[in-house]
């Protein structure tokens, strides 16, 4: 069954830290008050722009769904820059910062699922995170994969991984 929408995380998944790449969670360069601008600080996952590119040229809405630890709006506001900053802004569809709980992606991708009439059986997410993006997503019926890395401790259960991007073109058709 063709899947007409993939929602993506952002931090880890559509990029990473220039320094650490995939061997430390992101989620340190928030922290750590020596980096302002962070989007300097990050570069694109490999394969991740020509991924994108080739969905967006078959049809398939492409939404950003990514966690930060900020309050909602200053979220926003880190998100848009990070997507203006890698010129990704015309091959997403939205663009959205969720609420730092497990459920909140899950409870996003319903509602937008919804607003677009589309069932959850033609929806996929793909992020770096088993507790963040797999797991609320599978329990909301809605399929998953999970991007290996050297810092997801849970990643063993995960049942559909890939190691690049570009390997969920075996999963959407």
């Amino acid at each position: 069954m063709k899947k007409k929408i993939i929602f993506f995380d952002g931090d880890g998944t559509l990029w990473h830290p220039k320094k650490t790449k995939h061997a430390k969670h992101p989620v340190w360069l928030y922290r750590d008050k020596r980096f302002k601008n962070h989007a300097n600080h990050l570069v694109m996952t490999p394969s991740a722009l020509s991924t994108i590119k080739r969905l967006k040229r078959e049809g398939i809405i492409t939404v950003v769904l990514s966690t930060h630890p900020h309050p909602p709006k200053e979220a926003d506001v880190l998100l848009k820059e990070k997507i203006k900053h890698f010129k990704l802004a015309e091959l997403f569809d939205e663009v959205h910062a969720t609420r730092e709980y497990h459920e909140s992606k899950g409870e996003f991708m319903l509602r937008i699922l919804k607003e677009r009439k589309i069932p959850k059986s033609k929806a996929l997410i793909v992020g770096d995170s088993y507790k963040w993006d797999y797991k609320p997503s599978k329990e909301m019926g809605i399929d998953a994969l999970l991007l290996e890395s050297e810092y997801e401790p849970m990643k063993t259960q995960a049942k559909r991984t890939i190691k690049k991007l570009s390997d969920i073109f075996r999963y959407i058709s």
